[in-house]
This record gives C-alpha cells, sequence and structure tokens, in this order.
C-alpha cells in the first residue's frame, strides 16, 4: 500500500511537472509571435531592431513573472549552454554562410580573417591582463589565472547575431562583409579559445606549452575548415548523382537540412569548432548543392533556412532578456550593488579598449596592402566597425553560464558577480550600442550606398564575376576569351598588389576544369529531360 501510494505521487508530481512545461513553453511560443508582430510594427523605427525589440519583451515578460511569482521566479525555462549550442546557434551560422554575398566576403577574406582571429586573440588578452589587474582590487573571491583568462574570452566574443540585425547588406557591402566575417570568425575563436583554457593545463607554462597551445589553436581552425567544405562537397555530390527531385523534392531537401546540421555535430564529436564547420558547409553547399537540386527545393531551402535562423535569433533574445531577471544570481550581489556596477563598468570599459587595440591597427595594416584607394578602410568605417562589435549577446552568456554556474545555478558570491555582470555588460551594450549604431552609421557615412557598393566594380573584370565570389547572382557569364583579358602579375610585387584578380581567375579555372563537372553548381545540373531542372537549365542558358 505504502509503495502504491509512493508511486502514485510520483506520478502526480511528473503529471504536475509536465503540465509546467507545457504551460511554459505556450507563454514562450506566444511571446515568440508577439516579437514577430511588434518588431513588424516597429520597422521603420530608427533605433529598434528585433533583437532589441525581443530584449525588452524579455525583460517585461521578467517583470510579470517575478510579480506573479512575489520573486521566486522571473524566467519560463532554465538556461542552458546545450540548448544554445547544439540547437540555436547551428541555424543562425549555417545560413550567414548560405545567404552571405561571397564577392565581399572573399575579397575582404584576409582582412576579415586577421580581425576575427588576431583581433580576438589580442582583445582577450587584453581584457585578461585588465581583469588581473582591476578585479584584485574587488572584493569579488579569489579567481586563478585560469579564470581571468576564460574571462577575457568571454567577453572577447562578439555578438554576431545582433550585429548582423544592424547591419544592411546591400545598404551597407563593405561594412556589413567586415563585421560579418569577423563575427563568425570571432565567436568560432572565442569558443576555441575558451575550450583550450578549460582544458589546458596553466601551472606548467613555458614556452614549449605556449607554442604548443598555437599549434593547437591553428590545428582546428584548420581542420574545422576542411570538415565543413568536406560536409559540403559530400552533400552535393550525393544529390548530384543520385538526384532525389525525380520522385521527390522532399527527400533532397531533407537530406541538404540533415546534412548541414551533421557537419555541426561531426565537429562537435571531434572537438572541433562547429561555428567554423557549418558555416563553411553552408557556404559550399550555396556554391554546389543548391544548385543541384529542384527548383522548388532551392526556393524551400532558402526560406526555410533563413526561417530557422530568424526564429533561432528570436528565442535568443527573448530569453536572454528575461533571464536577466533571475532573482537567485541577484539576490548573492544585493548587498554590494556598487562591486556589481564597478565589476561591469571595468569589463565594459576593458571590451571597448580590446577592441580598439586592433581594429585601428589591423585597419591601418590592411591598408597599406591595398594599391586602389576605394578598398581601403577609411577611418569613418573603422570607428563603424569598432562600435558595431562592441555588442556581446549569447556566447558571452553561454560561455559565462559553462564557466561560473552548474545546471544554470551557482553558490558562490564571486560566481554570481560575473553571471550578473555579464548579463549587464550584454543588455547594455546590445541596448545601447545596438540602437545607436543605424543613427552612427547615417551620420558618418550619409552617402555609403553610392560609395561603399563592391557590386559594381567597375574594376574587375567580367570573367571575375565567379560563383563563389559573386553575390546573389552566384555566377555571371563569361565572355569570349575573356581569360586573356585577366590582368596577369609580371612580377612579385604586381602579385602582391593584385592579389584578388589573381586568386579569382586561377580559382575559377580550377572551378570549372575539376570542381564543378563533379560536384555540380551553375551550368552543370543534372539534366533529366522534363524534369524542372531542365527547365532552369534552358533559362541559364539564355543571354
Amino acid at each position: 500500500m505504502t509503495m502504491f501510494a509512493s508511486l502514485t505521487s510520483k506520478i502526480l508530481s511528473l503529471s504536475t511537472s509536465d503540465h509546467a512545461s507545457v504551460v511554459s513553453l505556450n507563454l514562450f511560443v506566444a511571446l515568440l509571435c508577439a516579437c514577430i508582430v511588434i518588431g513588424h510594427l516597429l520597422e521603420e523605427n530608427r533605433w529598434m531592431n528585433e533583437s532589441i525589440t525581443a530584449l525588452l519583451i524579455g525583460l517585461c515578460t521578467g517583470v510579470v513573472i517575478l510579480l506573479i511569482s512575489r520573486g521566486k521566479n522571473s524566467h519560463l525555462l532554465v538556461f542552458s549552454e546545450d540548448l544554445f549550442f547544439i540547437y540555436l546557434l547551428p541555424p543562425i551560422i549555417f545560413n550567414a554562410g548560405f545567404q552571405v554575398k561571397k564577392k565581399q566576403f572573399f575579397r575582404n577574406f584576409v582582412t576579415i580573417m586577421a580581425f576575427g582571429a588576431i583581433g580576438t586573440i589580442v582583445s582577450c588578452t587584453i581584457i585578461s591582463l585588465g581583469a588581473i589587474q582591476f578585479f584584485k582590487k574587488l572584493d569579488i573571491g579569489t579567481f586563478d589565472l585560469g579564470d581571468f583568462l576564460a574571462i577575457g574570452a568571454i567577453f572577447a566574443a562578439t555578438d554576431s547575431v545582433c550585429t548582423l540585425q544592424v547591419l544592411n547588406q546591400d545598404e551597407t557591402p563593405l561594412l556589413y562583409s567586415l563585421v560579418f566575417g569577423e563575427g563568425v570568425v570571432n565567436d568560432a575563436t572565442s569558443v576555441v579559445l575558451f575550450n583550450a583554457i578549460q582544458s589546458f593545463d596553466l601551472t606548467h607554462l613555458n614556452h614549449e606549452a605556449a607554442f604548443q597551445f598555437l599549434g593547437n589553436f591553428f590545428y582546428l581552425f584548420l581542420l574545422s575548415t576542411i570538415l565543413g567544405v568536406a560536409t559540403g562537397l559530400i552533400s552535393a555530390y550525393v544529390i548530384k548523382k543520385l538526384y532525389f527531385g525525380r520522385h521527390s523534392t522532399d527527400r533532397e531537401v531533407a537530406l541538404m537540412m540533415l546534412m548541414a546540421y551533421l557537419s555541426y555535430m561531426l565537429a562537435e564529436l571531434f572537438a572541433l569548432s562547429g561555428i567554423l564547420t557549418v558555416f563553411f558547409c553552408g557556404i559550399v553547399m550555396s556554391h554546389y548543392t543548391w544548385h543541384n537540386v529542384t527548383e522548388s527545393s532551392r526556393i524551400t531551402t532558402k526560406h526555410a533556412f533563413a526561417t530557422l535562423s530568424f526564429l533561432a535569433e528570436t528565442f535568443i533574445f527573448l530569453y536572454v532578456g528575461m533571464d536577466a531577471l533571475d532573482i537567485e544570481k541577484w539576490r548573492f550581489v544585493s548587498d554590494s550593488p556598487g562591486t556589481s556596477v564597478a565589476v561591469s563598468s571595468i569589463l565594459m570599459g576593458l571590451v571597448m579598449l580590446g577592441r580598439a587595440a586592433f581594429v585601428f591597427p589591423l585597419s591601418f595594416l590592411s591598408n597599406l596592402a591595398k594599391k586602389n584607394q576605394s578598398e581601403k578602410i577609411s577611418m569613418k568605417q573603422q570607428v563603424v566597425i569598432w562600435w558595431a562589435g562592441l555588442m556581446r549577446g549569447a556566447v558571452s552568456m553561454a560561455l559565462a553560464y559553462n564557466k561560473f554556474t552548474r545546471s544554470g545555478h551557482t553558490e558562490l558570491r564571486g560566481n554570481a558577480i560575473m553571471i550578473t555582470s555579464t548579463i549587464t555588460v550584454c543588455l547594455f551594450s546590445t541596448m545601447v550600442f545596438g540602437m545607436l549604431t543605424k543613427p552612427l552609421i547615417r551620420y558618418l557615412m550619409p552617402h555609403q550606398k553610392a560609395t561603399m557598393s563592391m557590386l559594381s566594380d567597375d574594376n574587375t573584370p567580367k570573367s571575375i564575376h565567379i560563383p563563389l565570389l559573386d553575390g546573389e547572382q552566384l555566377d555571371s557569364f563569361e565572355l569570349p576569351g575573356s581569360h586573356q583579358d585577366v590582368p596577369r602579375p609580371n612580377s612579385l610585387r604586381g602579385f602582391l598588389l593584385r592579389p584578388t584578380r589573381t586568386v579569382h581567375h586561377y580559382w575559377r579555372q580550377f572551378d570549372d576544369a575539376f570542381m564543378r563537372p563533379v560536384f555540380g553548381g551553375r551550368g552543370f545540373v543534372p539534366f533529366v529531360p522534363g524534369s524542372p531542372t531542365e527547365r532552369s537549365t534552358h533559362d541559364l542558358s539564355k543571354p
């Protein structure tokens, strides 16, 4: 009888828990709908964007839940870094690679890699040194060297999600290309740095250990990129050879989605950077795989990836806004609010200093390597790049939770201060810098459409407008004899001054001769009589 009563009570408690989860999910879906509707109504507002709208709705919801629960709770779901990294981040990063205008991205590839990799390391170093210098003077608990380095990695991560919503790819193509590319590489670098710091033995530091650390770092970068490219090529080859569209377009759409997600999970399985892997997988899929599916599948995949990315972004900002009022974490710092404010202010100052320490010097070096004045990064553009990258968001939150909490909860005052400071920095930077970015761009560059567009670059021959390097068109026709019109360098200096044209030219030859005949792509789609692909192939042959 006692066993039966115990079993009954467990069943009742489980059913109550399930009911609470259903209620929470219903409310969260309703809030997502509200974010979409309100974001649409505020579309023309010069200060607001969808990320800020979701943050404000999350904050307001947190206040309401606090009042209803009488100060006991403020959120519907418990924040989980696994939820963020495994389910929410992959569709955002993949869609960024899938939809990006590749011409701008690859023309600025060296600068983007310098900003994203070298810049992140510089920023992490400055934030870590500053934290060591200032935090020891504040009574916030005991932190070791690994904790300070982890803090540097946490706050070196810019919020690429928020930045992409602030800048417009068509209005500011150069800025978008630099900030977007840096954001993706920055997120990957920050996560790799954070994981390396967590697993590295910091008690025995020497020159050999430092070189080993850097070697592992670049090894992860290279291997992650190769894995993403390989997964994209495999998906292109399988869909091209089997041509699922003959029987079912659903299968090829499903295969594209699953292969995209598989690239990220494989990277996580092999302890690589899933962000870099899924990003380059998106680029390769848009260059090869997307052209191998039927016309209806192209429309479906394009909108499906964009929709999943949009929902994931909105979900993240909505939850960050709600979690900002988690009473459990603020209770630890309620007795010393001045300390929490001081820590947040120091971190915000270090973020601004760390970003300035690499944006302006690396921009100067980048300009030295560019002969064409129109391709150089002006001082006004450098200010916008510096400003746009000051925002911190979900990546910083997830890393902070990973470091300073267990299962979303913390029992140490020092850890609670770091969590609340991270929340404060993320909210302040997203709200303030995010709201001021659009007006700042309009003030500094009122004619950016005319001066910054790279889509009509008269200095680039039409034969260079190749699939992997051209924006939405993904390809351009090639004039007869155009290969001979490409200016070729007659010296090492000429090669350094015109590297883009030369690399583009040889890539086009390699792509046409070896890659696209095997993996498909524009002009190499499968030919099946009477299929939608035959019609699209016929359309492409028209002038």
